[in-house]
C-alpha cells in the first residue's frame, strides 16, 4: 500500500528472515514512485537487514530504479513508512518527491584529521535561497556532534535535519547511499533550495520538574552550583518533593533542559535543549551532564516517559497545523529508543504524524541519534522525533 498525494508518496516492504532485500527495495521504491502525479526529483530510502552486503545490493537496486532523480538512503535498525514502524526485521521504506522548480543537490562528507582537529570535506556550496539540508551520518566514523554544533559557522544557520544511520551488526555495517554511490563511512545528504516551503518539528518529549535555575558555577560538563547552592543539593531538594511516580522516572533516566531563550519570562516544556544527566560527584556536590553549560545559563531538570513523549509530539504537530500551514509530505527520523521500547508499538510516531498532518507521504527510519534545530540552532538529540515537513506551495 502507498499513500497518494500530488507531490509526495511513500512505500514500505516488509519481509521475513529469509527475504531478499533487493526484492523488498524494488517493491518499496516502485510503490513510492507509483504514488506520484509528477516525475520524481528526490527519492529517499531506508534499509533494515542483517547482512551488510545484502543491504548494499538493496541500496544499489533502489538507486537504479530512478535514474532521473537524486537519491539518498541509508541502513537502519528499523524503518518507517505506510504509517507504520518496523523494527529489527528485514524491510525497506521509500519516499518519493516531485519538487517542481526546487533545486536538489546531493553531497558526501568525509573527515581528515589535521593536528588536533577534524576537517570536513565535501560541504555543498551555499546559495541565498537554500531552505534545508537532510543529513544521514555514520555515527562510528563521522563527528556528527561537533559538525552539527559548528554548522551555524560553516553553513550560515542553514537548518539541518536527519539522523544517524546504523546497521544490525553495529560498527562496520552502516551503509550510506547517494546518487549511485555507496559509502561505508562519513555522511551523505541532500541540499534543497529554491521554490520550496518547508518546516521542521523536533519533539524532545520531556516534562520539566522543579524550578528554572541559573548556573552560578560550572566546570566543563559539571554543574557545581545552581542558583547559588550546590547543584547536588538542589537536585536532591527537587527529587524529594516529587511523588513516587516521578521519582521512578528520575531513577530511570534524569534529563536536564538548557533554556534556549534566556529572555523568556517563563521556561516551560519545549523551551529547552534536552541533555542527559550522566551522574553525580558526591565529593564536589556536583551533577555531570551531557553538555558544557556556561555560567549564567538557565537550566531545569526534566523527566521523560511514554505519556509525556506522546503528549509532546501531538502538541507540537497540532500547533504546526493550527498555524495554517498545509502539510504535503514529510520525512520522519525517530530515535531507536522510542518505538516499541517507549510506547509499546513501533507505529507510534508514524501514526502521530498521520493523525495530525493527514494522509500525506511520510517515510523515515529509527535513528541512533536525531538531528534537528531547536531555538534556531542545529543540534544532535536522543529520544527525539525530528520531522521535516514539506508544505503545499
Amino acid at each position: 500500500m502507498t499513500v497518494l498525494t500530488s507531490r509526495f508518496a511513500d512505500g514500505l516492504a516488509v519481509g521475513a528472515a529469509e527475504s531478499d532485500l533487493v526484492d523488498l527495495a524494488e517493491t518499496a521504491v516502485r510503490q513510492a514512485l507509483a504514488g506520484l502525479t509528477g516525475p520524481a526529483d528526490l527519492v529517499c530510502f531506508f534499509v533494515c537487514g542483517p547482512d551488510p552486503d545484502d543491504v548494499t545490493r538493496a541500496g544499489m537496486r533502489a538507486m537504479s530504479l530512478v535514474p532521473g532523480a537524486h537519491v539518498i538512503g541509508c541502513s537502519a535498525t528499523g524503518v518507517i513508512g505506510d504509517a507504520r514502524g518496523v523494527e529489527l526485521t528485514p524491510s525497506v521504506s521509500a519516499w518519493a518527491a516531485s519538487l517542481g522548480n526546487a533545486r536538489v543537490g546531493t553531497f558526501a562528507l568525509e573527515t581528515l584529521r589535521a593536528d588536533d582537529r577534524f576537517v570536513v570535506l565535501g560541504l555543498p556550496e551555499r546559495a541565498p535561497d537554500d531552505r534545508v539540508a537532510v543529513l544521514l551520518a555514520d555515527p562510528y566514523t563521522f563527528p556528527t556532534d561537533a559538525f552539527i554544533e559548528r554548522s551555524a559557522e560553516v553553513l550560515e544557520n542553514l537548518p539541518i535535519i536527519g539522523g544517524l544511520a546504523n546497521g544490525l551488526q553495529g560498527r562496520g555495517s552502516v551503509r550510506l547511499f547517494a546518487d549511485g554511490e555507496v559509502y561505508t563511512e562519513g555522511a551523505i545528504g541532500v541540499l534543497l533550495s529554491g521554490e520550496l516551503s518547508v518546516a521542521t518539528v523536533v519533539s524532545q518529549g520531556c516534562r520539566p520538574i522543579g524550578p528554572t535555575m541559573i548556573v552560578t558555577r560550572a566546570e566543563d560538563n559539571l554543574l557545581l552550583e545552581l542558583a547559588g547552592q550546590p547543584a547536588l543539593a538542589r537536585l536532591e531538594d527537587i527529587v524529594s518533593a516529587l511523588d513516587e511516580e516521578d521519582r521512578d522516572l528520575v531513577a530511570s533516566g534524569l534529563q536536564i533542559g538548557i533554556a534556549m531563550d534566556e529572555y523568556a519570562e517563563r521556561h516551560e516544556r519545549g523551551d529547552f535543549l534536552i541533555r542527559g544527566v550522566l551522574g553525580i560527584d558526591p565529593e564536589r556536590e556536583a551533577v555531570a551532564i551531557g553538555d558544557v553549560v556556561e555560567v549564567g545559563r538557565s537550566v531545569r531538570f526534566q523527566v521523560r516517559d511514554a505519556e509525556t513523549a506522546d503528549e509532546d509530539l501531538y502538541e507540537m504537530l497540532d500547533a504546526h497545523v493550527e498555524s495554517g500551514a498545509r502539510p504535503d509530505g514529510a520525512l520522519l527520523f525517530s530515535c531507536n529508543g522510542r518505538g516499541s521500547a517507549m510506547f509499546g508499538s513501533a507505529d507510534h510516531d508514524a501514526l502521530a504524524v498521520r493523525d495530525t498532518l493527514g494522509p500525506i507521504g511520510v517515510a523515515g527510519f529509527f535513528a541512533a541519534g536525531e538531528v534537528g534545530p531547536v531555538g534556531g540552532q542545529n543540534h544532535v538529540h536522543g529520544f527525539t522525533a525530528s520531522i521535516l515537513v514539506f508544505l503545499d506551495t
